[in-house]
């Protein structure tokens, strides 16, 4: 890394929001390291990892694979959105594969890649409003995957709390059209994007904890 280059790492970069992040941050000048699943490039990274978000031993792979690298900022983007079906389609199986991928699997890459993080580093975690209680009325049937996202929403918090030297954030990204998103969506994944990192590099240690908008705005809990 050329001095003073600014590291990041997006996960679930190989398509949609995490593909369109990746190729933004290149594109202003960081170094990009990016995570997916399967294999191929992802345009302007300079390393591609594979990870398995819902595999603990992948996490640790990543952290080895990362030792001795600074990174400035993380964005834990990768999640599934499980069934669909409402209470009848509901199984314990599919919840608690949700429950891995979208709560466990982030936390485990976090720790991973904490030797990594620089003082006054930036954790976003890739959230959604359908996680808040107060705000998350959802015509869909996701039961697992809106209660993944309030689950990860509370660890953002008590991250925050447990490491006051970074910038933790819970971050809404709007109604993306990617395969998760759908066709009728709002916003393009490179909308998205633009608007996430222009409200996470305004974002400091006075809002660690904090669960926002694509747009900055607060999102009630």
């Amino acid at each position: 890394m050329s001095p003073g280059a600014r590291a990041a790492l997006v996960t679930g970069a190989g398509r949609g929001l995490g593909r369109a992040l990746a190729a933004a941050l290149a594109g202003a000048g960081w170094e990009v390291t990016a995570t997916l699943r399967g294999a191929g490039p992802v345009p302007g990274a300079a390393r591609v990892l594979r990870h398995d978000q819902g595999d603990p031993a992948s996490a640790e792979a990543v952290g080895a694979a990362m030792a001795g690298r600074r990174l400035d900022l993380v964005i834990l983007n990768a999640a599934i959105r499980g069934d669909t079906g409402g209470l009848a389609g509901f199984s314990q199986e599919d919840f608690l594969q949700v429950m891995a991928v979208n709560v466990a699997g982030p936390l485990l890459l976090m720790r991973a890649l904490l030797p990594c993080l620089a003082p006054g580093a930036k954790v976003a975690f890739i959230s959604s409003r359908a996680g808040s209680m107060a705000e998350g009325a959802d015509p869909d049937g996701d039961y697992a995957y809106c209660a993944s996202k309030a689950a990860l929403n509370r660890a953002v918090v008590k991250l925050a709390d447990d490491h006051p030297r970074l910038t933790l954030l819970a971050l809404h990204p709007g109604w993306v059209r990617t395969d998760m998103g759908g066709a009728g969506a709002e916003l393009t994944a490179e909308d998205s994007a633009r608007g996430l990192l222009t409200m996470i590099g305004r974002a400091g240690p006075g809002d660690s904890g904090r669960f926002l908008t694509w747009e900055g705005a607060p999102v009630a809990w």
